[in-house]
């Protein structure tokens, strides 16, 4: 009779333990390693000449938002490695976008001006 007290307990003694311990892993989320790969490539498809030149200021924030998530996982801290790399994947968007509509601005004034020079000339032309 006293086998199966003692199992029964020692049966719940090893369960709490398993459960504290499976406990303690649950509360680190763990690396992020697909949220880092999509950032890192999000950031070198917008890294290029013209979005360097046509968003500056929106590409650089993507590219030290992604060295702070590299820096963060270093550092173990995979929340807050995560939360950057989300961050920089939609800064790396943001600048490819508004490089995007920088040179779509241009092409349209571009049209523009290509418009008008055409009007003066047939203008010129029927007033002779």
């Amino acid at each position: 009779m006293h086998a199966p007290s003692f199992i029964r307990a020692s049966t719940v003694a090893f369960a709490s333990s398993l459960l504290v311990a499976l406990g303690g892993c649950a509360s680190k989320p763990p690396m992020p390693t697909a949220q880092m790969a999509v950032a890192e490539a999000a950031v070198r498809s917008a890294n290029t000449s013209s979005t360097s030149a046509d968003a500056p200021r929106e590409l650089q924030l993507a590219i030290d938002k992604l060295a702070s998530a590299r820096q963060a996982a270093s550092a173990e801290d995979f929340e807050r490695a995560a939360q950057l790399a989300d961050e920089a994947q939609i800064d790396a968007q943001v600048a490819e976008l508004h490089a995007q509509s920088a040179r779509s601005s241009r092409a349209a004034q571009e049209s523009q001006d290509a418009a008008r020079v055409l009007r003066e000339e047939i203008t010129r032309k029927t007033v002779r």
